[in-house]
């Protein structure tokens, strides 16, 4: 809602989700907060009205801007003067609920933040893709693994030719959480996770293999162009995938796997890459964050750390906030990502023009891309792994 003026203050953050027993809409709150410029004023916690009304003062939320539902917000947010409401919300729900709340916010002229997977299916992110581009909000996907210091180290060295052409990446996501049954002894994470009806067509590539081929696309800039993928749901009566492996041949003929897990014994929150290219090769590990592994054949290998010295380029060393040695990760990372967002939340306020696509921040772009993604795993699956085409009008170089 721009007022062609300087801003000069923080921005007013609202956060739909995160109630009592939730765990990533107070991930949300921490990192958008962190670096002081924002503050969360107003949410809706929860889809049961008296557990959002209760939620709220764990967040320190006062009586007056805690909602029983997202409808309820949008209408008493748009009753207050302008230079009052929330300038973005926040939306950290089950992934069947994102598009219709995201949809409102942004219609109703809102800045929104949302949680991936974007939509339940292709057909509402592309839906919502359109909203963003009519409306103009600025519209954020919290692929927090790009906001790594290192991540975006690596990015920066791909695209500026320091790895050469690009040849081969390979990118995990392995967990072990779900090796049995959860969902069927009433455990709130698992249970809408592997429910179809909430989590979408896909359970565990939806749910994580997302990230992966995020980070691939982001650290590596390459423009996929098909993809063979095989899904397997191991845990019996289990509906939704809880493995799989796709293999993706980019535009430039490269080419690329994803390979996730959620039944991996031992296995926690294990996501890392390796991008091979003609004049080195890089390999980051999401557990082991603060260092990244440089090869190139003939040489001692390099190790990267994050915060380690001049050798960063800008992009790291901003996204970097404490010396090396000193351990920065998962909220951090989060932080970094939205921070990148409130520049151009700041120009939209301000009435200046903001870049809605190529964007340091995962767009609406990157989350149409990611549900195409799933959409066409699914499908070649489907098919015992026919290469079908990963090609889509919004994705972003």
């Amino acid at each position: 809602m721009p007022t062609n003026a300087p801003l000069n203050r923080k921005l007013r953050m609202g956060l739909v989700g995160g109630g009592q027993g939730a765990f990533i809409g107070r991930v949300h709150s921490i990192a958008a907060t962190l670096d002081n410029r924002a503050e969360l004023v107003a949410g809706a916690l929860s889809s049961d009205p008296a557990k959002a009304m209760a939620s709220a003062p764990d967040y320190d939320i006062k009586a007056n801007r805690a909602y029983g539902s997202a409808k309820e917000m949008i209408e008493k947010e748009l009753e207050l003067p302008v230079g009052q409401r929330v300038d973005f919300v926040s939306v950290a729900t089950p992934n069947h609920t994102h598009f219709d709340i995201a949809k409102a916010f942004a219609q109703a002229g809102f800045n929104v933040m949302c949680d991936k997977p974007l939509t339940f299916d292709l057909g509402q992110a592309e839906e919502l893709a359109g909203i963003v581009k009519k409306t103009g909000v600025v519209f954020g996907v919290t692929h927090n693994y790009t906001g790594y210091p290192l991540v975006r180290q690596a990015r920066d060295m791909v695209l500026s030719g320091e790895l050469g052409e690009i040849n081969a990446v390979r990118a995990f996501y392995i967990q072990g959480w779900l090796r049995t049954s959860l969902e069927n002894d009433n455990q709130k994470q698992a249970a809408w996770r592997t429910d179809p009806k909430k989590s979408g067509a896909a359970g565990c590539f939806g749910d994580i293999a997302t990230h992966a081929y995020n980070l691939a696309r982001f650290i590596s800039g390459l423009i996929p162009d098909q993809i063979s993928c095989i899904l397997k749901s191991f845990v019996e009566g289990r509906v939704l995938d809880d493995y799989g492996a796709a293999m993706i041949r980019f535009q430039n003929g490269a080419l690329g796997t994803v390979t996730s897990s959620q039944i991996s014994h031992g296995r926690e929150n294990d996501l890392w890459i390796e991008v091979d290219g003609t004049k080195g090769a890089l390999e980051w590990h999401q557990e082991e964050p603060n260092k990244m592994l440089l090869r190139v054949n003939g040489k001692p290998h390099q190790i990267y750390t994050r915060g380690g010295g001049p050798y960063l380029g800008a992009t790291a060393a901003a996204s970097t906030r404490i010396p090396a040695g000193h351990p920065e990760a998962f909220l951090e990372a989060f932080a970094n990502v939205y921070t990148a967002a409130y520049d151009d939340m700041i120009k939209r306020a301000e009435g200046k023009p903001h870049e809605g696509t190529n964007t340091l921040y995962p767009n609406v772009a990157d989350g149409v891309d990611g549900m195409n993604f799933i959409t066409q795993c699914v499908a070649s699956s489907a098919e015992n792994g026919h290469w079908l085409s990963l090609k889509h009008p919004l994705c972003r170089k």
